[in-house]
């Protein structure tokens, strides 16, 4: 099985910085507590520092890599945080030098063969690897979500996304699983906040880019009849997928 970057997020990376969803601070408490020391971690595929700013705290070095210069440019700049402009399967780390390598909502992007090689030599034996991902979102009262999602943007999505929609599950490495926990992820947000993280969508890019911005607009305008005010605060929710394993 071979994936690969087949979509550039330099053109959305302020919108991803700002409307993305950040992870909650339990997961990397969570990460940190399965590794047997806590000198770095590696973020693969850090977008704008989602999870890197909760892995800060739990580490006493971060090194957050992404092939994205305009990601890395909207990432928090952080002391003990290092970004660094690579790829998953060429990270540039040393070997043997990280205690976690986590990838979050970022693993079906990667050459996976090529990935499971460089995580393999650059983790410290007994090193913790961790894929997270996040499935569709669901927001009670605004079924134009869901049909926005199957219907207007079938055929736009890449086929990389059937891997987060089956939580990582098809993407197999040589070490033995570890125990996940549940944890949650939520947002409250506002109409605007979610129409903003419907733009940062692969898919939606890409049929903006094909057909305008018509099918988007009138996906906007159900939402809104759905959703009148402008003000109003909803919850968002994010089905939230760990992948566990420790190297020997």
């Amino acid at each position: 099985m071979i994936l690969g970057m087949s979509f550039d997020f330099t053109a959305v990376a302020k919108q991803y910085a700002e409307y993305r969803p950040h992870y909650p601070n339990e997961l990397a408490a969570e990460l940190a507590a399965l590794c047997r020391s806590r000198e770095r971690a590696w973020d693969i595929g850090c977008g704008s520092g989602q999870l890197t700013q909760s892995l800060a705290p739990q580490f006493a070095r971060v090194v957050a890599t992404d092939p994205s210069q305009g990601q890395l440019d909207n990432a928090p700049k952080l002391a003990n945080v290092e970004y660094r402009r690579a790829t998953a399967e060429a990270s540039t780390l040393d070997a043997a030098s990280v205690d976690l390598a986590v990838a979050a909502q970022a693993a079906h992007w990667f050459d996976w063969p090529r990935f499971v090689v460089e995580v393999a030599r650059v983790a410290k034996p007994g090193g913790v690897v961790a894929l997270v991902s996040y499935g569709i979102i669901e927001v009670d009262h605004a079924p134009s979500i869901r049909h926005y999602y199957f219907e207007t943007l079938a055929g736009f999505w890449p086929p990389e996304r059937r891997h987060v929609e089956n939580g990582y599950r098809e993407l197999v490495w040589p070490w033995p699983e570890l125990s996940a926990p549940r944890i949650a992820m939520t947002a409250e947000w506002t109409r605007a906040e979610l129409i903003g993280y419907v733009t940062t969508w692969s898919a939606t890019a890409k049929l903006v880019a094909e057909r305008g911005n018509a099918p988007l607009d009138a996906f906007v305008a159900a939402l809104a009849r759905e959703w009148p005010d402008d003000h109003e605060r909803r919850t968002i929710r994010w089905p939230l997928t760990l992948r566990l394993a420790r190297v020997p």
